[in-house]
């Protein structure tokens, strides 16, 4: 019945199969969606005030259709009289063979055949037209509703999760204030009584149930946080932009069916006469002007001023662990005696859910195609929402490992009836629990002075002595050398490194690592996973696992790889292979440090030199009071430079890993920075030589793509110029070698300016977005160290970006070279060239100029 519009569209919605090309193909166009720009509460209110005003301008249209029509007809049986009153001639004898008479005759028939034609007209609007009308105003209104349903559900969704944030802090605050009770009766008890007994021990087990439920809460309201801000970001980015999507193509279809029943009106209403084709040509032309794909602009422009949804900061309340002896960490889990079980138990329930939406979401599940988009973005979002919950559980059981036993409470509860610990390392976070023993009072000279020492010191571990299997074995060792010498030794090499190589049953390594601010030797081995034991040291000073004690670390290593006993009888660890140091691992007393040359994100950037070569090289520092994370991502960049090898790429030396500080060792670029050459040399560069600054750029992102890594972070800031001005692209600490990657952590230190719109807007990062950004490395360069979008702040840029806004050439840019940064700029990321296509371009322009 609707003209131009297919079958489909006749009940308000499409098949899944349809619905999703459809909305794919106008999602894909060029256009802005209302994903982007109506989120806001007050973008909302409009779409609804403007679906209004179209109902009105429906209904206004029907009411003058139809009193066209009553005319229309009227006019027809007018027109219809008057030709049979033309024909009645009382002298048609008289005036037979006559020409006028004949013309007259001719001309009423005529008249006759238009007022038919009028009257067919009109009963064709009346039957036809008018029944489209009254339909497309039926289904607008289901789609407001059905729009206005779906929305309020969403955003109810939200509404609920903020809630029940809201009383899991509460509660939380109301376990930690009766926390705090328990612990000052404890202590006021104990301080008053001077000595054990029953009741003592009656207002220990209180305090300690209090310390337990409040750390279940605290583990309950990191794991709704990360439930609140994942719920959030999917609303903002999954569930809201697929209803809008959604919506926005069936009020286009309206759109388009609204424009067909105004062609129709305009067709039938047309006459013969000069004043009617005027008058039919002035409404084609306005006819024509109806476009579905432009009908909302104006709306959407409008409500760009007004933002997006706020987003609620979903951060841990870190008031709340203050007064917690630092048991309790801000967004972590805590993992110990009290709580392992609740974390062991809420893994069992996340997995099969996880496992569940993931069959849901696989291209075997055959159900998968009958969801609609709204479903689909529905059931992705709880697929994400139970893998970060997922993550954030296994992250807290893998950090545990075996490290050490979890410290609980301010009470141990793992003890022997003796009061000592009967292990040395926990294998996977096991616990095994006993009854606590009543503490003896300590004498009056070592009265302890805090609550911490009260329970704590009954419990202290006592000292194992040393086997005499240590005496008796012989270990062909030599205790002269260092463990740094030794090849099996990895200094403070992050535990991601350690895992990545240990890959055999019985591959091992000795590592350093910090544990409240005490530095702890670590035996890493390949066991059933990897296994992480600490190396206890006895009160005599020697270093043991389960086994017997040895003088030093090295004879211990070897006492377990000669004699083949499990490290641990609990973890059956046995050790085989030691895999020694890598070749790009470097001695830290290789490298002499000589001037400070800059500063990076992590610490200090020095010249420095190769005792071994006498070799000059540059040298990144890493803090070592930055954390264990920071030093991970510092790491990162060595661990991807150290595959990769090419003239437009800095070259990685070494990294150095046996001792504080952590040092990255790259080949020494005399030219420093290239934004800072551009800037300095600026009046004597010349054209041929800033486009071959353009080629070697190319050059060297055009093998990173081929490696599948994303730099994320080109910019002349970045690059470094070398002998006869070749630029090497440098500083590697956000790429990642993937086809993409996404963002989950918000948009801190995004550079926002150099960064590519699809980025920005969803966190998505392929090497596409590197093209946006070599863009405006080109623009820099031809700007000769110039500010990209001078005069804007972040915001206004990223504003006028999605806009269609695209800076000027510099002054003296080639045109070539600004088609090849507009092409780099193009704001859907697959209209971007490659960068094998951007290299043959710049090269070939390049072997033109003189």
């Amino acid at each position: 019945m609707f003209v131009g519009l297919p079958v489909e569209f006749v009940d308000g919605f499409l098949p899944v199969k349809s619905l999703v090309f459809e909305l794919s193909r106008r999602f894909n166009a060029k256009q802005m969606g209302f994903s982007t720009h109506t989120q806001s509460k007050a973008a909302h209110e409009a779409l609804l005030s403007r679906q209004e005003a179209e109902l009105r301008l429906l209904e206004t249209m029907r009411r003058c259709i139809t009193n066209k029509v009553k005319c229309d007809k009227d006019y027809a049986l007018a027109l219809s009289s008057v030709s049979s009153q033309g024909q009645k001639n009382d002298r048609t004898e008289e005036l037979q063979g006559s020409l006028v008479a004949r013309a007259w005759k001719g001309m009423m028939e005529e008249l006759e055949q238009a007022a038919k034609l009028v009257k067919s007209n009109a009963e064709l609007i009346e039957k036809e037209t008018l029944e489209k009308l009254n339909t497309l105003c039926q289904e607008k209104r289901k789609a407001k509703k059905s729009y206005l349903e779906e929305y309020n559900r969403i955003t109810q969704q939200f509404t609920n999760i903020c809630e029940e944030v809201a009383r899991k802090k509460a509660d939380y605050q109301k376990h930690l204030e009766f926390y705090r009770l328990m612990r000052s009766r404890f202590e006021e008890y104990y301080v008053k009584s001077g000595r054990g007994g029953r009741k003592l021990d009656d207002v220990r087990d209180k305090y300690q149930r209090a310390c337990r439920r409040l750390h279940l809460v605290h583990n309950e309201y990191v794991l709704l946080l990360s439930e609140a801000e994942q719920v959030q970001k999917d609303v903002k980015t999954s569930l809201l932009p697929a209803l809008f999507n959604h919506h926005q193509s069936s009020l286009q279809s309206f759109i388009v069916n609204w424009r067909s029943i105004l062609k129709e009106i305009s067709l039938h209403w047309n006459c013969s006469s000069k004043q009617f084709i005027d008058i039919w040509s002035r409404s084609e032309a306005l006819v024509e002007t109806v476009i579905a794909a432009n009908e909302y602009l104006d709306l959407q422009q409008k409500q760009l001023l007004n933002g997006t949804t706020e987003i609620t900061d979903f951060t841990f309340d870190n008031s709340l662990v203050e007064d917690t002896s630092g048991k309790l960490q801000a967004n972590t889990l805590t993992v110990d005696n009290l709580t392992v079980e609740w974390v062991r138990n809420k893994m069992l329930e996340v997995e099969p859910r996880l496992k569940d939406c993931q069959e849901k979401l696989s291209n075997k599940n055959p159900e998968l195609q009958d969801l609609n988009e709204v479903a689909l973005a529905e059931l992705r979002c709880e697929e994400k929402k139970l893998t970060r919950q997922y993550e954030v559980i296994k992250k807290a059981l893998t950090e545990l490992g075996c490290e050490e036993a979890p410290p609980g409470c301010d009470i141990p509860l793992d003890t022997s009836l003796d009061g000592s610990q009967d292990n040395n390392s926990i294998d996977s976070g096991s616990v095994r629990k006993q009854s606590l023993p009543s503490p003896p009072l300590p004498p009056p000279q070592s009265q302890p002075t805090s609550i911490v020492d009260i329970l704590r010191k009954p419990f202290r571990r006592k000292s194992v002595p040393s086997s005499p299997l240590g005496s008796r074995h012989n270990v062909n060792q030599s205790t002269s050398r260092s463990l740094v010498d030794e090849e099996w030794f990895h200094g403070v090499l992050p535990r991601e490194e350690v895992v990545r190589l240990l890959t055999r049953e019985g591959d091992f390594l000795v590592r350093e690592t910090t544990r409240n601010d005490e530095n702890q030797t670590v035996l890493s081995v390949c066991w059933g996973g990897h296994k992480h034991f600490i190396v206890q040291t006895t009160a005599e000073g020697q270093f043991r696992f389960e086994g017997p004690a040895f003088n030093t670390i090295q004879e211990l290593i070897s006492f377990q790889t000669s004699s083949q006993l499990p490290v641990t009888g609990r973890s059956g660890a046995i050790l085989r292979t030691p895999i020694p140091r890598e070749r790009w691992e470097l001695n830290n007393d290789d490298v002499i440090l000589q001037d400070k040359i800059g500063r990076g994100n992590f610490g200090d950037v020095y010249k420095g030199r190769l005792r071994a070569t006498d070799e000059e090289v540059a040298v990144k520092t890493c803090r070592v009071t930055v954390a264990e994370e920071h030093k991970r991502k510092f790491l990162q960049e060595g661990r991807i430079l150290k595959q990769y090898d090419h003239p437009n790429i800095v070259k990685l030396i070494g990294i150095c890993v046996q001792k504080q500080p952590i040092m990255i060792v790259m080949e020494l670029v005399v030219g420093g920075a290239l934004l800072t050459y551009l800037r300095t040399n600026a009046s004597v560069v010349t054209t041929k030589q800033l486009v071959n600054m353009c080629r070697d750029a190319a050059a060297g992102m055009k093998y990173l793509e081929s490696k599948n890594c994303i730099h994320r972070d080109l910019a002349a800031r970045n690059c470094l110029v070398g002998q006869n001005n070749t630029v090497k692209i440098s500083d590697f600490g956000m790429s990642r070698e993937e086809e993409e990657y996404i963002v989950s952590d918000g948009m801190k230190q995004i550079p926002i300016k150099w960064t590519a719109p699809e980025a920005l807007n969803f966190g998505k990062y392929t090497t596409l977005c590197d093209v946006w950004s070599y863009g405006v490395l080109c623009w820099e360069i031809f700007a000769k160290g110039g500010v990209p979008y001078p005069g804007m702040s972040n915001s206004k840029a990223r504003e006028k970006i999605d806009a269609g806004y695209r800076m000027p050439a510099p002054d003296g840019t080639p045109e070539d070279m600004y088609r090849l940064m507009l092409r780099c700029w193009e704001y859907k990321a697959e209209n971007r060239p490659h960068f094998d296509q951007i290299h043959n371009i710049v090269d070939n322009f390049s072997s033109t100029l003189r």
